[in-house]
């Protein structure tokens, strides 16, 4: 009897074919070759050996990395989050023995160039830029000339990153014909610009003619594609490319390149990305709870298609709201825990209908306390700024209005900065 009984649990303890769709769904798009993670996850031969961990890991849900609260925060259609079966189905399997099965796991495969979304319509590549093995590096620009024969439509860009390890961040702007912005930098070879050339600008400039952000790269970043939505290319406009390395002890060259990929036919929205932020902060020291205070008023209808909360290693929450113009309020995305080493973009699973003069509300709190681990040095005050030391407060928000419409006219954004908040 006692055969039988451990026969039947032999059939029916959770197997790797129980386990594979899991790791499918929410761990292979970094566990593969050629993505962040360092190990691949695409077959059972790879991911037997780190059964127990992978066991720890989505009990303390450290993996897979995901930072919102799905309570307090919309639908997210790119949400990394295990279910609470997805954790047990694990853990089952792990305590079974991690037993084999017959499934095997796809992989989202590329192209022979290397591209999740196919080979692109142009690319523009950076010329192999030295990174020193020490030292702290200004910001690293590039502008490329688009060189299209007519008005273009971006339904998709991609990066892809050469060198991860020394890469904070990447910007992708699109630079208009005529416009201000770095306009007398040279064409095709990195420099470094300085803060009064990235600062000015006309007068009478509105802001998508000086220039329009495409697309930025931070450590957690996934290409998904604004399908039927775009954004506008103008024949004459150049890319420019914002760069923050940070050397990490060895001396290396990056040649990361970004993917465009055109639209056969113009879209019926125009996607346009806003940047919330307070250029004003001035955190106290050792303050564990400093909240910083941004927002942005809409003057026209707008469908909200991303968030993307950004500060450095002083942050420690995003609260994200929205207030409708008749007073109600509502939750959009709220990350109590804040990584900087892991910065996603939260796309809503179904665009968010925003009626005129709406305002998004985004609060930062910032953790200048010896209690943050990754605090540099919680004896001094901290001021904004390009640096990791340094810190930020930006709400990256996505929104799509008609392609017809003027964008410069589509949103009103503006900084609010009530009186700081501190803790007791």
């Amino acid at each position: 009897m006692l055969l039988l009984l451990t026969a039947v649990s032999a059939l029916t303890a959770t197997s790797f074919s129980d386990v594979a769709p899991v790791i499918e769904k929410r761990c292979v798009g970094c566990h593969q070759p050629g993505e962040i993670a360092p190990m691949a996850f695409t077959s059972y031969q790879e991911i037997r050996p780190w059964a127990k961990a992978i066991r720890a890991a989505v009990i303390r849900k450290s993996m897979p990395p995901w930072h919102a609260d799905p309570a307090k925060s919309v639908d997210i259609a790119n949400s990394r989050a295990l279910s609470t079966k997805e954790i047990e189905t694990i853990v089952e399997w792990v305590d079974a023995g991690a037993p084999t099965g017959t499934a095997t796991i796809r992989t989202t495969p590329r192209d022979r160039g290397g591209w999740r979304t196919g080979t692109p319509d142009l690319i523009v590549k950076i010329p192999g830029h030295a990174i020193p093995a020490k030292g702290i590096m200004e910001y690293v620009f590039l502008v490329a000339a688009a060189d299209i024969p007519e008005d273009r439509w971006i339904r998709a860009a991609e990066w892809k990153i050469d060198q991860r390890a020394v890469v904070h961040h990447m910007n992708a702007f699109i630079r208009p014909p005529g416009s201000s912005y770095l306009k007398d930098a040279p064409r095709g070879v990195t420099y470094q610009a300085t803060r009064a050339e990235r600062a000015a600008r006309r007068p009478d400039e509105a802001e998508t003619d000086r220039r329009e952000l495409l697309l930025g790269y931070e450590p957690g970043y996934m290409p998904i594609e604004w399908k039927d939505r775009g954004k506008l290319l103008r024949k004459g406009s150049d890319i420019v490319f914002e760069i923050h390395y940070t050397p990490n002890g060895a001396a290396t060259a990056d040649s990361s390149e970004l993917g465009l990929y055109f639209a056969s036919a113009p879209p019926r929205e125009r996607v346009l990305t806003i940047t919330p932020a307070d250029a004003n902060l001035n955190i106290p020291p050792g303050d564990p709870a400093y909240e910083s205070k941004v927002s942005a008023t809409f003057t026209r209808e707008v469908e909200l298609i991303s968030l993307q909360p950004h500060m450095h290693f002083r942050g420690k929450a995003f609260h994200i709201t929205l207030r409708y113009p008749d007073g109600r309020t509502a939750p959009l995305l709220d990350v109590p825990r804040y990584d900087f080493n892991w910065q996603s973009t939260y796309f809503l699973a179904k665009p968010l209908l925003l009626p005129k003069g709406t305002t998004i509300e985004y609060t930062a709190v910032f953790d200048n306390s010896p209690n943050n681990k990754a605090n540099p040095d919680a004896t001094k005050s901290v001021q904004w700024g390009d640096q990791s030391f340094e810190e930020m407060n930006i709400g990256f928000t996505e929104v799509a209005f008609p392609a017809s419409a003027d964008p410069n006219v589509a949103i009103l954004s503006g900084t609010t900065r009530p009186k700081p908040t501190t803790s007791n």
